[in-house]
């Protein structure tokens, strides 16, 4: 085999591997988006399966925004929005509550050593690394414990509703929060802080001044994280939720027992809509503070 021949099948063996890659990477994208994009189609779909294209409507649209009468659904509207709201509530709220709590914890782990310092950063990775069902089911046995303990103590009859929901949702939002927070804060030059001091500024006016503004990226970055897996959560949701706080995974898995119809589709693109709305508003802050 001469040397001409043996670039010639380099040179193939080279294109054939790109082309395998570029291959792989098309079946990827495909696996992940495809299944979004048929959501987002089929939420324009006429007919109430969605295993059946009949025609372009947007019917589905205007039942859920009240302009006209969902005749052709199964779906009661009223739930739908109900179960949206519980589920914007809960993450709203969880999701602030966590970005709080998961920031003061990332600034205390990075900045101080105190005792206990090891056994909470190993702590902090426990409702990552357990499986969610798990912790489903620790936190229903857990608020139970403490119904019947409250309940002996002053006969205060307490029960499962949103509120047990939001606390679920954050207990596993805090670890994300503290991670990504805490990466920003490792990347903050402590130099500017120092100046800040020297200048004649306390503790809280450089917190204020200097070290807020620099993280406040992260902290916006992981407080929608926090959002959206609140959004997205089912099994903390079904181990915590009680009578009159069916979030809107717990109310779809409950029409998956009848029938799924375009409704359910249309407003899982309206809420994809909005978390593109929100990631690019992120990438957009995150762009800029990058710039300053």
């Amino acid at each position: 085999m001469n040397r001409s021949t043996v670039t010639r099948l380099d040179l193939l063996i080279r294109s054939l591997g790109k082309t395998g890659l570029w291959v792989n990477v098309a079946l990827g994208f495909a696996f992940l988006y495809l299944p979004i994009a048929i959501l987002v189609v089929y939420s324009f779909n006429a007919s109430r399966f969605n295993a059946v294209w009949s025609g372009f409507t947007l019917d589905w649209y205007r039942s859920l925004l009240g302009s006209i009468p969902a005749q052709t659904a199964d779906l009661s509207t009223t739930g739908v929005w109900s179960a949206l709201y519980n589920s914007l509530i809960v993450a709203t709220i969880s999701s602030a509550i966590a970005t709080i709590l998961g920031t003061a914890i990332a600034l205390a782990l990075e900045r101080y050593k105190f005792p206990g310092y090891q056994l909470l950063e190993s702590l902090l990775f426990l409702p990552m690394v357990i499986p969610e069902i798990t912790l489903g089911i620790s936190l229903l046995v857990f608020m139970t414990l403490i119904f019947r303990l409250v309940e002996n103590l002053t006969g205060m009859r307490l029960s499962l509703g949103l509120p047990t929901v939001i606390i679920g949702h954050i207990t596993f939002s805090i670890s994300f929060v503290t991670i990504v927070v805490r990466a920003r804060v490792a990347d903050l030059d402590p130099r500017l802080e120092e100046a800040a001091l020297d200048l004649g500024a306390n503790e809280w006016r450089v917190f204020q001044r200097v070290t807020f503004p620099l993280i406040w990226p992260g902290i916006f970055s992981a407080s929608l994280l926090a959002f959206t897996l609140s959004l997205d959560d089912f099994v903390v949701s079904f181990f915590t939720s009680g009578v009159g706080a069916t979030t809107l995974p717990l109310f779809v898995y409950g029409m998956i027992k009848l029938s799924v119809t375009p409704a359910i589709n249309a407003i899982s693109t309206l809420m994809l809509l909005i978390s593109l709305i929100l990631l690019l508003s992120s990438l957009k802050l995150g762009g800029t503070a990058g710039l300053e």
